[in-house]
């Protein structure tokens, strides 16, 4: 059974913007993800995505994490669960990761 995906925007204690995404995130909700990411650019500044409460991160979300980070500078707080992920996959050399 997967978890829901719960996506909370919000400015972070800096005037910078935030986005924390908990639950699972694969091929069924990654466009959602895509456009609540796409919202938080679009707002300006940083932004910081929060996948701490994260428990699946697949190809598909990836693939849209990748894609932002092309062309936005992102940072990621990921727990130890996912780090392997975004390190073989290359996130951590395009955006800034923190793992926590």
């Amino acid at each position: 059974m997967t978890t829901a995906l719960t996506l909370v925007p919000g400015p972070d204690g800096e005037g910078d913007r935030t986005l924390t995404a908990t639950g699972e995130i694969d091929m069924s909700n990654a466009a959602a993800f895509g456009s609540a990411l796409d919202r938080e650019l679009a707002a300006g500044g940083d932004v910081t995505v929060d996948l701490t409460g994260v428990t699946y991160l697949d190809s598909a979300g990836v693939a849209v994490l990748f894609d932002r980070a092309q062309s936005h500078d992102l940072r990621l707080v990921a727990p130890r669960l996912l780090g392997r992920v975004l390190q073989v996959s290359g996130l951590t050399r395009v955006a800034e990761v923190t793992i926590r």
